[in-house]
């Protein structure tokens, strides 16, 4: 394992545990890439990534570039004379980055691939009803998540699953197979299997505010997957007597179907908040009203009506 000389690519706090689990295990991590600092709040306080504070923590040398084409960043990169470079939840690498080291790059994807490649797989797996999903472990290669396959790790997607809650298990289930995938490259023997080339996948593409409104015309189980998979970040929405609403849990509601058109209100303005979907109702169990707390649906009726 001294053999391997790694630069280590991360910002959020899903790469951490991934860096954390390499320190512990004395693997030879001689850099960390990261995010430029960030202002954030109404003071602008200047705040570091989640894998700075961990690199900084475990004195390792810390890059940040703006620019990853850059060449006093690549000339900085080429010093530390890395033969292997793992990317955890990164931005995309220009092929003089990746294409750098001897043994190459590997990156962790949050998905079994060929399914769900790209920025949102954890998102995709729920809001398409996914029963199993899982992390892979890849080389890259110029095209975006199509590297060949070094190991996998399923992991189940429990029905009341959230992107919270299936996030924290990949992440921790991720870290473990970074660590196997560097044990195995260390000792020179692992697989690399090509992705087969016209396979049809489910894709991930990144989400946005204007895709996470709720089509009421839906079916029920497809509107309580798709608050789910938005749960609790970007966070599903909707808008209700002319205000928009973040909706951060849903149940099926035990009410027969009726004629309603769906997005028809049912409410005691107290208890309950139904909204009709295609083929039953919905129950709203958590919202967030604009410039407001998140709230249990009997605590913003406290205040509020619809």
């Amino acid at each position: 394992m001294n053999e391997l000389r790694i630069v280590f690519m991360g910002t959020p706090e899903f790469a951490v545990p991934s860096l954390e689990i390499l320190v512990e295990h004395h693997i030879n991590v001689v850099a960390v890439v990261t995010a430029p600092d960030k202002p954030q709040g109404r003071g602008q306080k200047i705040v570091y990534s989640p894998v700075k504070e961990c690199a900084l923590k475990h004195h390792l040398p810390v890059l940040q570039p703006t620019n990853l084409k850059a060449p006093e960043f690549i000339e900085e990169l080429k010093s530390y004379n890395a033969n292997l470079q793992i990317v955890v939840a990164f931005r995309m690498l220009p092929e003089v980055v990746w294409a750098m080291p001897a043994i190459g790059t590997f990156n962790l994807h949050a998905s079994l691939l060929p399914d769900y490649r790209g920025a949102a797989p954890i998102n995709w797996a729920i809001i398409n009803g996914e029963k199993e999903t899982g992390v892979t472990t890849f080389f890259l290669k110029q095209e975006i998540d199509t590297g060949s396959i070094i190991f996998q790790e399923k992991e189940p997607v429990h029905d009341n699953d959230t992107v919270g809650t299936l996030y924290e298990r990949l992440m921790k289930l991720g870290s473990g197979l970074v660590l196997k995938t560097v044990k195995a490259i260390g000792t020179g023997n692992y697989p690399s299997t090509p992705q087969p080339p016209n396979a049809v996948v489910k894709h991930a593409p990144k989400i946005f505010k204007e895709t996470c409104e709720i089509r009421w015309d839906q079916p029920a189980g497809v509107v309580r997957n798709f608050v789910r998979g938005l749960s609790p970040y970007p966070a599903a929405w909707c808008t209700l007597a002319d205000k928009n609403y973040k909706i951060f849990a849903v149940s099926l509601a035990s009410k027969p179907a009726g004629q309603n058109s769906p997005g028809t209100l049912d409410t005691d303005n107290k208890n309950y908040l139904y909204i009709k979907a295609s083929d039953g109702w919905i129950s709203i169990d958590e919202l967030q009203p604009e410039g407001k707390k998140r709230m249990s649906v009997q605590d913003f009726f406290r205040g509020n009506k619809v």
